[in-house]
């Protein structure tokens, strides 16, 4: 399906979902969840849920089934055909699965309060190493998303359409927090024809800033999307990110062709097929094209530099719909006096201010800042206070 005059790219599927039940039918949604079997969702599953309910995950309409689950696994592909890399189920321990067998419908619940309903189709086993070995291209459990899929996670998922009675209650980030619908209509408020979305789950530092920037020469607009969904336990907590984004924003963003909004997604770390699956959400956002750079979505050494890159080739570009922008590792070059690429910069190593995350992570613990050329002033400052507070 082609975009309307209004939109600047079609959701995956042609059609951006809405699954929350309508203000004046929630009463009587959530007395019917009263008489339902109730099964409490976990953190990633509620981001997933919220996903779901507001269009971010268009065209799925509740947790896959056991086909749609099987087919993403071995294909990348929905059973309908559409592009899809990373399963989203509702898992079940066996004592759960036992209580809500036979049931047609089940409540889900956060804090002991009902959110949603599943109108259940199925319930099915998880195939747990497949999966991982799929996803996450190892079954080594000391990988965060392995661990999630392989230990934490139930034996059995329930699949079922959703009726989404309220979306999870959020005290940070108000201001940000804009559905599809939402992001699509400040585009088209700007006059933006084409942006590219940035996904980042870490400060901006100047070599992202220099991707971004680069990408904005060529299109509309920027929609700056961190992820603030669960995430490693040592990643820089989101609120302190924020702030990073913040003071970028209001000093080094053009304000008329750049937006932010938050994302709120759980973290994967499953690389490759996670940055499919974030181009494929970003598409749902509105945005044409979607920056992938170096190791996206990785963790420790499971990835290749650039494989999150190299797996866009495995897909038709029409049938992904949204442009990729890869960029090589950025930095600043003593030599160019600028920043720059491997593919723009013929100096050493030794000409390039490169720095390590431990690196960083030392300098930022002992107050010092990084290079200007590294960081923004202001990033490293508002770093620095938050390494203090934490070790206090």
């Amino acid at each position: 399906m082609t975009p309307t005059e209004t939109e600047t790219i079609a959701p995956h599927g042609g059609k951006l979902v809405d699954l929350l039940v309508p203000h004046d039918q929630a009463g009587g949604v959530i007395a019917e969840a009263g008489h339902l079997p109730k099964v409490a969702v976990g953190t990633r599953e509620l981001s997933d849920l919220e996903m779901m309910a507001v269009g971010a995950l268009s065209p799925l309409t509740g947790f896959m089934g056991e086909k749609d689950y099987r087919s993403v696994l071995d294909e990348m592909h929905l059973e309908n055909g559409l592009p899809w890399t990373i399963p989203v189920t509702l898992s079940l321990d066996e004592t759960e699965a036992k209580r809500v067998g036979g049931t047609s419908q089940l409540a889900l619940t956060a804090d002991d309060t009902p959110i949603a309903i599943v109108g259940v189709t199925e319930v099915y086993r998880r195939d747990p190493e497949t999966e991982a070995e799929s996803v996450f291209r190892t079954t080594d459990t000391a990988h965060p998303g392995v661990k999630a899929a392989m230990r934490d996670a139930g034996e059995f998922l329930v699949a079922g359409e959703v009726r989404v009675i309220r979306l999870p209650k959020h005290t940070t980030f108000q201001q940000y927090r804009l559905t599809p619908a939402q992001t699509r209509a400040a585009f088209a408020e700007r006059g933006w024809k084409t942006v590219v979305g940035f996904q980042t789950r870490n400060p901006v530092h100047r070599a992202h800033e220099y991707l971004q920037k680069c990408a904005m020469e060529i299109v509309d607009g920027l929609l700056l999307h961190p992820l603030v969904g669960a995430t490693k336990d040592d990643d820089v907590p989101a609120e302190v990110r924020m702030q990073c984004y913040e003071v970028l924003f209001e000093n080094y963003y053009p304000k008329d062709r750049a937006m932010m909004s938050v994302f709120p997604a759980a973290m994967r770390y499953a690389g490759p097929k996670e940055a499919i699956w974030h181009a494929i959400a970003r598409k749902n956002y509105g945005c044409t094209h979607f920056i992938v750079g170096r190791d996206h979505a990785g963790v420790g050494s499971y990835y290749g530099t650039y494989d999150a890159q190299k797996i866009f080739e495995e897909f038709d570009a029409a049938e992904l719909g949204i442009t990729p922008l890869f960029f090589e590792h950025s930095f600043f070059c003593k030599k160019c006096d600028a920043m720059a690429s491997p593919k723009t910069c013929p100096h050493s190593d030794d000409d390039r201010v490169i720095l390590s995350g431990t690196k960083v992570r030392e300098m930022l613990r002992a107050g010092q800042k990084p290079p200007k050329e590294f960081s923004r002033p202001e990033v490293a400052q508002i770093l620095i206070e938050a390494m203090a507070d934490r070790t206090r």
